[in-house]
């Protein structure tokens, strides 16, 4: 099971994602993110990995590119924490784009 939520405040819009990260949820994550990018107005856009259980090989690469675009990511968890700090070295994009 996988469920993306958006939530919307003034400063931000977050993708709230719960459940298994992995085939076929992947896509969705993707079309998610493109829709999500759409009409910011100046709010930053988060991914809230927070209540996530299992990131596929996978739904690691289609981080890592996310990550490439400008994604920034929340989450809490040592394996959740341990995945978004790798894609953040193999992106070389630095921690910046992680609060976990």
């Amino acid at each position: 099971m996988f469920r993306i939520s958006v939530i919307e405040s003034q400063d931000e819009r977050r993708l709230v994602l719960e459940g298994r990260l992995m085939s076929p949820w992947i896509g969705e994550l993707e079309n998610a993110w493109r829709q999500a990018g759409e009409q910011l107005e100046g709010r930053k856009l988060i991914i809230d990995l927070t209540n996530v259980t299992l990131i596929s090989r996978d739904a690691e690469n289609i981080l890592f590119r996310l990550m490439k675009q400008g994604a920034r990511f929340t989450c809490e968890g040592v394996f959740t924490k341990h995945v978004i700090k790798e894609i953040a070295r193999r992106c070389r994009c630095g921690t910046e784009h992680a609060k976990c």
